[in-house]
């Protein structure tokens, strides 16, 4: 990984090695990444994913780490955080890099007046991976204002999907499916009244302050929802909120959520395991994991 370190720096990208991954995770938890490098631009996204493949390596493509669980053991290879932060809106439209946090997208729709993305200005992730799993709350996700997107594939080739390409469905986008990442997405939104956004956006901001443990290290719902019910009511009618493996804890607050207090990624892991299970047995539902979960458990 050295040789191929030295010519990610000699593109001027920021490259790392045996970088903890545990400092780019909301869960605050996961080993060491052998390379992590953060292209600022699309041009140098293209010339890091024509590097690994020049090696026949296929890179972790990663956002904020809001929805990733990282293993104990870390990351063998490359993993690229996309750190493509352009921001610019035309009349009723928004053009973001993959990297522009949610919040400042949702900021920028507000100052233009703007509706359509009030309920992504809580949720603490990366446009780019809100498009690759459909983000969404309180009613609201991607799907709902995403014209198209820019992608390119592990050679570096770009090209343009419209949304009708990606086959939006819960949790789900088509590039879940295909090597392909997102450098820059569209989202087309309708006019409204700055005061009304701005009174919508602080009603879902005191809802997750109350609903959710903010406090604690997690990386949002731990597991999708069911067909007919929900993850958090059926994990709290299983008798499990509040429960405890090692360093990890079902919150107390919100069962859906899992929280790293202070252990490891296996303790995580294992948690997440009994309450599927458990929830398996009493109810009968099989509980998906909505985190990402990449890397090698420590042997």
């Amino acid at each position: 990984m050295q040789g191929l370190k030295a010519m990610i720096a000699a593109q001027g990208i920021p490259v790392y090695e045996n970088e903890p991954m545990a400092k780019h995770t909301t869960l605050h938890l996961g080993g060491p990444a052998d390379l992590f490098c953060q292209p600022q631009t699309e041009e140098q996204l293209q010339k890091v994913l024509k590097l690994c493949a020049q090696r026949d390596i296929v890179p972790v493509i990663m956002g904020h780490g809001s929805n990733l669980l990282v293993l104990d053991g870390g990351i063998r290879g490359v993993v690229i955080q996309c750190a493509m932060t352009s921001l610019a809106c035309s009349e009723n439209r928004l053009t973001a890099g993959a990297g522009v946090m949610l919040h400042a997208l949702a900021r920028c729709a507000l100052d233009a007046s703007l509706t359509g993305l009030e309920f992504a200005s809580g949720i603490p992730g990366t446009l780019g991976g809100a498009v690759y799993m459909n983000a969404g709350a309180y009613g609201g996700e991607m799907a709902d204002v995403i014209e198209s997107v820019r992608v390119l594939t592990l050679q570096g080739e770009q090209k343009t999907m419209p949304a009708s390409e990606l086959k939006f469905r819960y949790r789900f986008s088509a590039l879940q499916e295909e090597p392909l990442i997102v450098t820059q997405a569209v989202c087309v939104l309708k006019p409204g009244n700055r005061d009304e956004i701005t009174a919508c956006m602080e009603t879902l901001q005191q809802k997750r302050m109350e609903k959710q443990p903010l406090q604690y290290p997690s990386a949002g719902s731990t597991f999708k929802r069911p067909e007919g019910a929900f993850a958090a009511k059926l994990i709290d009618d299983c008798g499990l909120r509040g429960t405890w493996v090692g360093g990890a804890q079902v919150s107390e607050k919100h069962a859906g959520f899992l929280l790293n207090r202070g252990g490891t990624a296996a303790d995580f892991v294992a948690l997440m395991d009994l309450v599927r299970e458990r929830v398996r047995k009493e109810t009968g539902f099989v509980l998906e994991p909505e985190v990402r979960i990449l890397g090698t458990a420590c042997t």
